[in-house]
């Protein structure tokens, strides 16, 4: 059998986290097993598609490297992929149902649905239709015909039994007929809901192997039932597990950005987040973190997915991501950083950047930076032209708290000796001003930050001498004297 997967998702919102581990999960079973692929679009939902959604599904699929084998922009043999463009299928497929009494027609307006709910309610019942349409005869049928009443399809759920399935990561799973209800399969509007669409397609698509989320879960006795009524083979099913935020609640806007790309706007590397995704709910062993695309795609097994609900922790994915950004060669790092700062820096700053200039400034922030949107804070100094902006009382913190004059001595001495450096290297820098914090009688430190300040209008940065040499003589010793002038 050859395995054939689908990503089926509905372009009624900005995918999150919880649908892009979906899709990983099927692309990565597919290319494990030299299967297939599908990017399915079910979009039957009308009145809640969002302008934009479908092309940030497809952003977001794209930025993590989930290549599809059939679908839009694709096409393939078992197309279209649009599920708003299939609707002759569902219409045959409701049809057939209704022909073999599997299937009925209700005309019950919402007005009288939503009195059934509260009576029900009332009676502390659990809500669901009271199948008064199931059994109408062809003269009640007409009447309501005639009154111009638009009806839905409703499945005629069998009244006992049981339906009985394995699931790969649940194991044996059984629901009882009686609790389900006679739910609907096509909407007045004519279009099919996801019950009826997602089985007609995944038969006719002939899909294997339906991964999905933990929330599908009390769906499938209903499509077990489709199938069944339908003559279809059923797929096998594999149910994900839940993705909770770090207090093992529900994961939400609370928790952090939870849309895929937003996560990359804050400067998250695909490479981490296909990582991090891929270790919510599946592990290759107790202990291993960093795992190379090509690692997953070898060692993927269904097997290894877990029942207990993954944590989505940011703090891990921050430190997943510092750990991919170091692993980037400087020049790879320079463009990301190109494209990054020339977004995030002051208006003031001259665009382009010189690419050069910010190869020379990666080896001093790749051991710092964990996430891209950090770079312009930690690196503005480098590219501001004039002076920079900074209180007074940031150049004496804590040692000189009080003692502006001895700062202002320590200073003048720093930027007297600083001049008659010969070569503007960090090794000849350090070399000038650590004999003269002794012989001001000051720890080497506290100096250092004086000048850092000085320099960067910071307390923390990449090493000081390495900054000064980056930074250059000009612009160093020019803001020593600024900083001068504002402790005199």
């Amino acid at each position: 059998m050859t395995v054939r997967v689908r990503f089926a998702p509905s372009p009624t919102g900005i995918p999150h986290v919880g649908n892009i581990r979906t899709a990983l999960f099927n692309w990565l079973f597919a290319r494990h097993e030299g299967g297939s692929f599908v990017l399915r679009i079910e979009d039957t939902d009308q009145t809640r598609l969002v302008p934009g959604a479908l092309d940030a599904i497809i952003d977001s699929l794209r930025w993590l490297g989930l290549d599809w084998d059939e679908g839009p922009e694709v096409d393939g043999p078992y197309g279209p992929y649009h599920q708003s463009q299939r609707l002759e299928h569902y219409r045959r497929a409701a049809e057939g149902l209704i022909a073999k009494d599997a299937a009925y027609r209700c005309y019950c307006s919402p007005e009288r649905l939503e009195q059934v709910r509260a009576e029900q309610a009332r009676r502390k019942e659990p809500p669901r239709y009271d199948r008064r349409c199931r059994n109408l005869n062809e003269d009640d049928r007409a009447q309501e015909e005639a009154k111009g009443t638009v009806p839905v399809v409703r499945f005629k759920t069998p009244l006992s039994g049981r339906e009985e399935f394995d699931d790969i990561v649940r194991g044996h799973v059984v629901f009882e007929n009686e609790t389900l209800d006679d739910f609907i399969i096509v909407k007045s509007d004519g279009f099919p809901t996801y019950h009826l669409a997602n089985v007609v397609d995944d038969h006719l698509m002939e899909i294997t192997h339906v991964l999905r989320a933990e929330e599908w879960l009390p769906s499938t006795p209903r499509h077990l039932l489709l199938y069944d009524a339908l003559g279809y083979a059923a797929p096998q099913f594999v149910h994900l597990p839940m993705i909770l935020g770090s207090d093992r609640a529900k994961l939400s806007k609370r928790h952090g950005a939870v849309s895929l790309l937003e996560y990359r706007r804050q400067g998250y590397l695909p490479e981490a987040m296909f990582n991090f995704l891929g270790l919510l709910g599946w592990s290759l062993d107790d202990r291993t973190e960093i795992i190379s695309r090509e690692e997953f795609i070898r060692y993927f097994s269904l097997e290894r997915i877990v029942k207990n609900p993954a944590i989505f922790d940011v703090e891990k994915l921050t430190w997943m991501n510092g750990v991919y950004v170091r692993a980037l060669s400087p020049e790879r790092l320079a463009e990301l950083l190109i494209e990054r700062l020339e977004e995030d820096l002051p208006p003031d700053v001259p665009r382009p950047l010189d690419r050069d200039y910010v190869l020379r400034i990666v080896p001093l922030v790749q051991e710092r930076i964990k996430r891209l949107d950090e770079a312009a804070v930690l690196t503005v100094f480098f590219f501001v032209e004039g002076p920079l902006e900074y209180p007074p009382e940031l150049l004496l913190g804590k040692r000189f708290a009080g003692k502006r004059d001895e700062a202002r001595r320590a200073l003048e001495s720093a930027t007297s000796r600083l001049p008659a450096v010969d070569r503007w290297e960090h090794d000849a820098l350090e070399g000038a001003l650590r004999p003269l914090a002794e012989e001001l009688g000051l720890k080497a430190g506290d100096l250092f930050m004086l000048v850092r300040v000085a320099v960067t209008g910071q307390t923390a940065t990449p090493p000081l001498f390495e900054t000064m040499e980056v930074l250059g003589r000009e612009r160093c010793l020019a803001r020593l004297d600024d900083a001068l002038h504002r402790l005199t």
